[in-house]
């Protein structure tokens, strides 16, 4: 299965993606959170949350939050929030939404986070499933409670 998953996952993890290093993460933590997946959040945490500036108050806001929280100052931040929440709750962008994401993304962009939201949905499946232990040292969703 890992080397079946190997390509799409150095493209979503790689240097081609059309997202920035931040953006990527808000979009992967988003969706681990929405999933449940604590595993994976760990890791993305742990690993990169640093190196994309995720502050304390926006990886609590990812993990319980709204993309209305006041830690979000740029729109199109908040949008990529919006953005994953709608695929996870309807598996759709309504047209609203998107309208607002081609104001902030170019059409690459939008893509990429479509295919990313998914493949991370994807990947905490599997993980969930198949109850993968969490990460020694990694954090844990009750270490980001919100305020």
């Amino acid at each position: 299965m890992t080397v079946a998953m190997s390509h799409l996952g150095r493209y979503e993890l790689g240097r081609d993606l059309t997202l920035t290093l931040r953006e990527r993460e808000i979009v992967i933590l988003r969706t681990c959170a929405r999933c449940g997946c604590e595993y994976e959040w760990g890791v993305h945490v742990m690993v990169f949350a640093d190196r994309a500036a995720l502050t304390a108050a926006e990886v609590t806001s990812l993990t319980h939050g709204c993309p209305d929280d006041p830690c979000w100052t740029a729109g199109r931040e908040a949008t990529l929030i919006r953005m994953v929440d709608a695929l996870h709750d309807s598996c759709d962008i309504n047209d609203a939404l998107w309208r607002s994401a081609q104001e902030s993304f170019d059409e690459r962009q939008l893509l990429d986070v479509l295919l990313l939201c998914g493949w991370y949905h994807a990947i905490c499946f599997a993980a969930r499933a198949a109850r993968v232990d969490l990460e020694a040292g990694a954090p844990r969703f009750a270490d980001v409670t919100p305020t």
